[in-house]
């Protein structure tokens, strides 16, 4: 019998030293922990000395300082210049469990804000689950996975958020370029329950229709809530609404100002923000097809001037190398609303580019109201709604820059 348990005994020392053997440890070079240990969760692949054991792609894998410290874990993918994330910095493990806990740490913390018809849930690496992004529409739920170790636990995933929301439907919204970046294909589908094809939901005391399957990100631009209603206080007169989506600014500009001009390439977009108007009963809000850059250029031209002017175009850069070119697209918009303001009047002015920061958007903003001759006053400099937590170490997590300004 003691022959038979000490074979067993070594068969699963064996065995557990092959499990050992098998996952993946890192170790970075020197000094590239700082980094890790200010709260940044990204490892890159650049910072790497050497890789010790064997796993597959998207497995969990260990990371050390230099010196054996031992930084967490995180899923490791060979084909991403981001090589881990890490999301485990104690001895937890990951699974649905862990999924589910932190879903609903996320979730609690938004609703301690006062947040319960829609906002964003989780904004991944700022939630302890990098490449995560759940928003919460009403009764619906949309889904973005960008990495390839949560891609391949999807199925948990969703476990976790049926379990904490009982959903009427949840709908996946990775159709985006930077999943190319991880191998990943992109997708959208149905991943739970029925979702349909307009969601109404409340955000300022407005009513806004939402397409989760076809609008921008995942249906909306939840990160200007707080702006959208911060502008309630300028608005005045006559307002123009560049970029204007699917009419977040303009409705609530339209509370207080005598009319709304609603401006977008998109024909899609106008027609949502004709729908969300009429969902309030605000009949002041007129709408406009055009190239934004165009249309600015040809009311300068026609002299027209306006009380507020709101600015809030897409990225107009996705990399450092882009951000040059960036600064010239702000620089053009800018000088073009500041010819557009009337004097006493506001110039609402936004950017969601990363990698133009805040001191470079101000800077360029600053030298388009001097080349276009007008005073510039800063009343408020905002970022992003409560709900899209900046984590301190990892930059990338701060990205929306708002500037509220009287010009003279």
């Amino acid at each position: 019998m003691n022959v038979f348990i000490l074979s067993l005994l070594l068969a699963f020392v064996k065995r557990f030293r092959y499990n050992i053997r098998m996952s993946y440890t890192l170790y970075l070079k020197k000094g590239e922990e700082t980094r890790i240990l200010a709260g940044s969760p990204y490892v890159y692949a650049n910072e790497v000395a050497r890789i010790e054991g064997k796993d597959k792609n998207g497995s969990l894998a260990e990371v050390r300082a230099s010196d054996g410290r031992y930084l967490g874990r995180g899923y490791i993918n060979h084909a991403s210049k981001i090589l881990v994330r890490i999301f485990l910095r104690g001895e937890e493990e990951d699974g649905e469990e862990l999924f589910y806990e932190r879903i609903r740490a996320a979730d609690s913390y938004r609703r301690s804000l006062g947040y319960d018809s829609c906002y964003r849930v989780l904004f991944g690496e700022a939630d302890d689950l990098p490449a995560l992004i759940v928003d919460k529409y009403g009764d619906y739920l949309s889904v973005q996975i960008l990495s390839l170790g949560m891609y391949q636990r999807k199925k948990e995933i969703v476990s976790a958020l049926v379990r904490a929301f009982s959903p009427k439907g949840i709908f996946e919204r990775s159709d985006v370029p930077v999943r190319k970046k991880e191998g990943l294909p992109e997708e959208t589908g149905v991943l739970y329950g029925e979702v349909p094809d307009e969601i109404v939901v409340t955000e300022n005391g407005l009513l806004m229709a939402v397409d989760v399957k076809k609008g921008q990100k995942t249906g909306y631009f939840l990160d200007q809530k707080e702006n959208r209603f911060a502008v309630r206080r300028y608005a005045r007169g006559e307002v123009l609404d560049c970029f204007c989506n699917s009419g977040g600014f303009s409705l609530n500009a339209a509370t207080a100002a005598d009319r709304v001009t609603a401006a977008d390439i998109s024909p899609l977009a106008l027609e949502t923000v004709k729908r969300n108007a009429a969902l309030n009963g605000l009949f002041n809000i007129s709408t406009v097809c055009a190239d934004v850059f165009e249309l600015l250029r040809a009311y300068r031209r026609e002299g027209k001037s306006f009380d507020l002017v709101i600015l809030d175009p897409p990225a107009f850069c996705k990399s450092a190398d882009e951000a040059k070119d960036a600064c010239k697209g702000y620089f053009d918009i800018n000088f073009s609303g500041f010819k557009l303001v009337k004097r006493g009047g506001t110039l609402v002015t936004c950017s969601c580019s990363h990698y133009v920061p805040l001191s470079l958007f101000e800077k360029t903003v600053a030298e388009a109201a001097r080349r276009a001759g007008r005073r510039v006053k800063c009343a408020e400099v905002r970022s992003q709604a409560p709900d899209h937590p900046v984590l301190f170490g990892a930059e990338e997590s701060q990205y929306l820059k708002c500037l509220i300004l009287r010009v003279d």
